[in-house]
């Protein structure tokens, strides 16, 4: 028996990396899981890992008709969600003095406005006693210079956990927010191209456990946070980090 039987679940950016893990763990779990990505053959791929218990809808969330037709899929399928987890998310290098208003921009519609409007437009879906899982980012709480405005919308989605949970409560709904340290995921090469394993050992030389994070480690905190084992949190940011922002 699954911890999550029956229940309906939405990961965003569930194509790679966390998401993907994440989606994997949830449909273990029992929980029919839809995933969004922007690329079509990406999702085919990670339908097919995931199995049976998975519906892969393509969109991007900074895209609001994307999310509408992301809300109304889940609606003609099965009525209502149980467990939302907003992963989705941009990432690219620039300092202050580098920064442009497309990266600026694009950086903030993606993660911070396509996190709240995720949520939002699910509201009418998500049924009392639900969770929301957002996928924040221990770059809000350290400062890293090539990531200034990726971490300051991480900084929003972590604001956000608190502010819907004390406005949630009364249906039951708990919002909490993981933050994850430095991850081995496909997003190395995509900041950092042919110099992506020189960005690992920079990431892991920081880490007091000595190694970086799994996706399967992230999710394994996405399931605890999304099911009843954790009934008496909300609005808690849950740091997955190695000790990374603890020691």
């Amino acid at each position: 028996m699954g911890k999550l039987d029956g229940k309906t679940a939405v990961v965003t950016g569930g194509t790679s990396g966390i998401g993907l893990a994440t989606a994997r763990r949830l449909a273990a779990e029992g929980a029919h899981v839809f995933i969004t990505g922007r690329r079509p053959e990406a999702l085919a791929k990670a339908e097919a890992e995931i199995g049976p218990n998975v519906t892969g809808v393509p969109g991007d969330i900074s895209d609001l008709d994307d999310l509408d037709r992301l809300w109304d899929r889940v609606r003609t399928e099965r009525g209502s969600v149980d467990v939302i987890v907003a992963n989705a998310a941009f990432v690219e290098l620039a300092t202050l003095a580098e920064a442009t208003p497309d990266h600026f921009d694009k950086t903030f519609s993606t993660n911070a406005r396509g996190t709240f409007f995720t949520v939002q437009k699910a509201l009418p879906l998500l049924n009392d006693g639900g969770s929301v899982v957002l996928v924040s980012s221990t770059g809000h709480l350290l400062g890293v210079p090539p990531y200034t405005a990726y971490s300051a919308t991480k900084a929003a989605v972590r604001s956000f956990a608190r502010s819907w949970a004390a406005e949630l409560r009364e249906r039951g709904i708990r919002v909490n927010s993981v933050s994850p340290g430095p991850i081995d995921t496909p997003i190395f090469e995509a900041q950092a191209g042919t110099d992506a394993d020189a960005l690992r050992e920079q990431m892991r030389a920081a880490i007091p456990m000595d190694r970086l994070g799994s996706p399967e480690e992230v999710a394994a905190a996405v399931l605890f946070l999304a099911g009843d084992d954790s009934s008496f949190t909300t609005g808690a940011d849950l740091q997955v980090d190695g000790g990374q922002t603890q020691i």
